[in-house]
């Protein structure tokens, strides 16, 4: 992975939504982001649960594509690019053409620049490729209106009715061509998936490294983003050809892994750590107060997979006769990498929890804004990995080192 398409990512946790309002909390567009691709994985949970099909793959790079479009454009407000887009059309495509330019030189994986290229030309084209398609990227764009008016949602409170009542009615207006999908009807009405996304939400409110200043700030929330999009491309790194549910399975689980924490809150690795016994004592508290207060607002179509991937998160896993398997990564290649097997690369979306751990406190170190915390928290990341050995077909000490060594 080249460091500075991973450093441009990690850009978005910099940029501010909403400044010209009152913010009652920072409003982050990783964040958004992340909110974005909960909300789509609701309501696509609910269509696939009535018969249609989803294309995840093309849901899941999406996620990414339409990230690495926002970093870019973050200084052209959304209202503005739509006139843009409706009204000098000719333009628009300049645009397009320019926010490419941008990425031609960082992303040194050719097929995924052909993929955002190909999504780039095809913003407003997708109408008429296929059903599975169509519908897939109506819920993508649901579920950024809807993640959109739940930001202005929570900034209602605190901002004079008048200043919101205009892009209220916009959005709501924007939202009606979506109303058939089943999840976003339940999730407008506030009925149960409205539930379970509050508590997700609270992953937002979450700050990592909570005990010490750093910058830019992270929330636990838009950390989980950032670790699918990590191992995604990790993904693409390991040299194998993976199944499409295990691509589906690695992003999730790193969407989804610090699930837990909304209900407990992130305890940093120092205190997890301070006695032998103390890591399995604190995930088997996760496990349960997911199973007492996380379980009752998921939908039996996609309670099960949730808790495949938060429980035992960071190893590698197949499904085989019923039962769940831990693997080796080439026992996972060999045997079990076939959709029907439900694998996941766990170590693998560890190795990416680990390396958004270290840019968060070595991008903070290098901005000047240090402490002990910081400074021990990366040396223990690094002593993590020896020098030459893999993590699913990756070197991760090697990535780690890139990352830390002066340019």
């Amino acid at each position: 992975m080249k460091k500075k398409f991973i450093l441009k990512i990690f850009e978005a946790f910099s940029i501010e939504r909403w400044n010209d309002l009152v913010r009652p909390f920072e409003i982050i567009e990783m964040d958004k982001h992340a909110e974005k691709c909960v909300v789509a994985y609701i309501i696509a949970k609910y269509e696939e649960s009535l018969g249609a099909k989803i294309d995840w793959e093309w849901l899941i790079y999406a996620s990414l594509f339409d990230l690495l479009r926002k970093i870019q454009l973050c200084d052209i407000k959304a209202p503005v690019q739509t006139l843009i887009k409706n009204e000098y059309p000719e333009e628009y495509k300049k645009l397009n053409q320019w926010v490419l330019e941008r990425y031609e030189k960082l992303i040194d994986d050719r097929d995924l620049f052909e993929s955002f290229k190909s999504y780039q030309e095809n913003l407003s084209q997708y109408k008429g490729r296929g059903d599975d398609l169509e519908l897939t990227v109506r819920i993508f764009r649901a579920a950024h209106k809807y993640s959109t008016l739940r930001e202005l949602e929570m900034l209602t409170p605190v901002n004079e009715i008048e200043r919101l009542e205009g892009i209220r009615k916009e959005l709501n207006a924007d939202l009606q061509e979506y109303l058939n999908l089943r999840g976003l009807q339940l999730l407008i009405t506030k009925q149960k998936p409205f539930e379970f996304l509050m508590r997700i939400e609270q992953l937002r409110f979450q700050t990592r490294w909570n005990q010490t200043p750093r910058v830019p700030k992270t929330s636990v929330l838009g950390h989980c983003f950032f670790v699918a999009v990590i191992t995604l491309l990790l993904g693409r790194e390991c040299g194998i050809s993976m199944c499409s549910k295990r691509i589906y399975n690695n992003f999730f689980s790193g969407l989804f892994h610090d699930l837990p924490e909304s209900a407990t809150r992130d305890i940093i690795s120092p205190v997890k750590n301070a006695t032998d016994g103390l890591p399995e004592i604190v995930k088997n508290i996760e496990d349960q107060i997911v199973q007492k207060e996380l379980v009752p607002l998921m939908e039996p179509f996609y309670r099960d997979e949730i808790l495949y991937w938060t429980s035992d998160e960071f190893s590698n896993r197949a499904v085989f006769d019923g039962c769940v398997i831990s693997l080796s990564f080439d026992e996972l290649n060999a045997k079990f990498n076939e959709d029907k097997f439900n694998p996941v690369d766990g170590k693998m979306v560890r190795a990416a929890d680990h390396l958004s751990a270290l840019l968060e406190a070595h991008l903070s170190i290098q901005h000047g804004i240090t402490s002990k915390q910081l400074e021990n928290g990366r040396k223990n990341l690094l002593k993590g990995y020896e020098k030459g050995s893999k993590i699913n077909g990756i070197d991760v000490r090697q990535i780690f080192d890139d990352f830390i060594m002066e340019d």
